[in-house]
């Protein structure tokens, strides 16, 4: 019952109750003295009735008003010294104090208002923490990745002070080294540099309608190129009558789909290389599915291939190197999008990455 409803119940009650209650006690009282004990309507049997009747007239009033204020009282005071006391709770940093509320009334859903009120508090709590926790990681791995090929860069520069690259070879050999590896950590900083601005929305996107099957027609044609010298295919697979077109930023999708396809080239250990990439057209939204037949990814990996700096035990050996942002940047260019992205696997088999993005109608 709602506060409204329960005075204006109150306000009636404390009218009707005492009418009956006054009733009552004149024909009961009545009863019990004249007719039970024979008293005489007149002189003093009449008089002690009007004083017992007027004293429990008084009574009936003071009860009827003391009980229907305690009950109003009590059922608005109650829920809103627990509201205070969530209050105090809550300003103190205790999101576990719930005040989740089965009453109908008003202070019953301004008790549940606060309580989801608690819990967006809670959540928000929760995501500072592991954003917190994140940011640790981050820079940890940032420390990491930089600091190894720092390591080695020192090294080879200490060997050819030290006089141990005796020969041009030798010598020719460590500063390739030592510029590969600065060149490696360039293109770390500028992969990290590409997902923060990303990551604060700071990277302006240009859409514009994209023709997705000329897109890829020009994509796997060269790397096709690139791939017969290691004696590989790269392949589109499409229905030419399907319409493809999408509002796309270029340069960044061209960024997406470049890591996508650097990072499978990147752990192939077959001698046949392949990469497939098939377009599917539906009502709303284009599906790309980009498949190679590489080394693959365990099940409980696959979940995780898009966080930042998330990297398979494979992918952390030197041959193979990795920022372990390449995939992390392809899923904040895909959502920028409005599109989706996930990943399936088979150890030994291969990965398939799947892309959609929204369709031009």
């Amino acid at each position: 019952m709602s506060i409204k409803k329960r005075l204006i119940f109150s306000n009636i009650a404390v009218i009707v109750i005492p009418v009956i209650g006054f009733l009552l006690v004149e024909i009961i009282w009545g009863y019990i003295l004249f007719v039970i004990f024979n008293g005489n309507p007149t002189g003093k049997d009449l008089t002690l009735f009007i004083s017992v009747r007027f004293i429990a007239m008084i009574l009936v009033l003071i009860v009827t008003n003391g009980l229907l204020t305690y009950y109003v009282l009590k059922s608005i005071l109650i829920p809103i010294k627990e509201l205070s006391v969530a209050a105090n709770k809550i300003s103190e940093g205790n999101l576990d104090y719930s005040v989740e509320s089965n009453k109908k009334d008003e202070l019953g859903e301004l008790s549940n208002t606060f309580e989801r009120m608690r819990l967006k508090l809670k959540e928000a709590k929760d995501a500072q923490l592991q954003y917190e926790k994140n940011r640790h990681e981050l820079i940890a791995s940032i420390s990491h990745d930089l600091k190894t090929p720092l390591t080695s860069i020192k090294g080879y520069i200490k060997g050819i002070q030290d006089g141990v690259a005796n020969t041009p070879e030798k010598l020719e050999r460590y500063l390739n080294i030592t510029y590969k590896t600065a060149n490696d950590m360039d293109g770390l900083i500028d992969e990290l540099f590409l997902y923060s601005k990303l990551d604060l929305k700071s990277s302006p996107f240009q859409f514009e309608k994209v023709d997705l099957y000329s897109f890829f027609a020009d994509f796997i044609e060269e790397l096709a190129f690139n791939l017969e010298q290691e004696q590989g295919t790269a392949t589109l697979v499409a229905k030419k009558n399907d319409s493809y077109v999408v509002m796309a930023d270029r340069e960044k999708l061209r960024r997406a789909v470049s890591n996508i396809l650097q990072n499978s080239l990147k752990y192939m250990d077959k001698e046949h290389k392949s990469i497939q990439v098939l377009l599917s057209s539906q009502p709303d939204t284009v599906t790309i599915k980009m498949s190679d037949n590489g080394i693959g990814i365990s099940k409980e990996a696959i979940p995780f291939i898009f966080e930042i700096f998330y990297r398979t035990d494979a992918s952390r050996n030197s041959s193979t190197g990795g920022s372990g942002l390449g995939l992390s940047i392809v899923k904040k260019i895909i959502e920028e999008h409005g599109g989706t992205v996930w990943a399936d696997s088979k150890l030994g088999k291969g990965t398939s990455i799947y892309l959609t993005l929204k369709k031009v109608i």
